[in-house]
């Protein structure tokens, strides 16, 4: 019986050795994101208002592979102005909670939606009132305060290293230029732990 039974493990062993996968998502694991992307629109040559933004995060992984997500990011656009452009910036920090609706039996695709609490600081025409021409501009410099829903893919390159394709719709308050931005990002994302 002994023998039957060793056998029989051996077996499963040879069988299965090609099923095998790395535990991916676990609970308190964490991540280090690099990601950016463009704003409102692509940039090309044709668009003189798009923008673009970067940042950084970290997520820790919950039950069920759903994570906590927590970053800075620093978002960039402009607005036309006659023969020129107004430079707009936002220096912004999150926190959420993002939900694995999604993910395929070895956890190499992953998808999600989350919702961020957002806050910041927005700049127009880097403080300057005045431009070239002598005109003035009206926009104030001010704290912004609002949420983020995401959508992202994360897809495992690596047991360590993640691919990530994001789109973002930001809603901020206390802004002059525009409460809405639509983001379209690429990140790469690295297991820590």
């Amino acid at each position: 019986m002994k023998r039957a039974i060793f056998i029989l493990l051996l077996a499963l062993c040879v069988v299965s050795r090609y099923e095998a996968h790395a535990q991916r998502a676990l609970p308190r694991m964490r991540s280090i994101e690099l990601r950016g992307g463009m704003v409102d629109g692509f940039c090309t040559s044709a668009s003189t208002d798009a923008g673009y933004y970067f940042g950084v995060a970290m997520s820790r992984y919950a039950k069920h592979a759903d994570k906590w997500v927590f970053g800075v990011e620093y978002l960039s656009r402009y607005y036309p102005y006659k023969a020129g452009r107004i430079p707009m910036a936002q220096f912004t920090a999150e926190g959420g909670y993002y939900y694995k609706f999604f993910a395929d039996p070895s956890h190499t695709f992953l998808f999600y939606v989350g919702g961020s609490a957002m806050t910041g600081y927005e700049t127009v025409n880097w403080g300057d009132k005045r431009f070239y021409d002598g005109a003035t501009i009206r926009n104030r410099d001010r704290f912004l305060y609002g949420g983020a829903v995401t959508l992202e893919v994360d897809a495992y390159l690596t047991d360590r290293i993640i691919l990530s394709l994001s789109v973002r719709e930001r809603c901020l308050w206390g802004t002059t230029t525009g409460h809405f931005h639509t983001q379209y990002g690429i990140g790469v994302k690295f297991i820590i732990n």
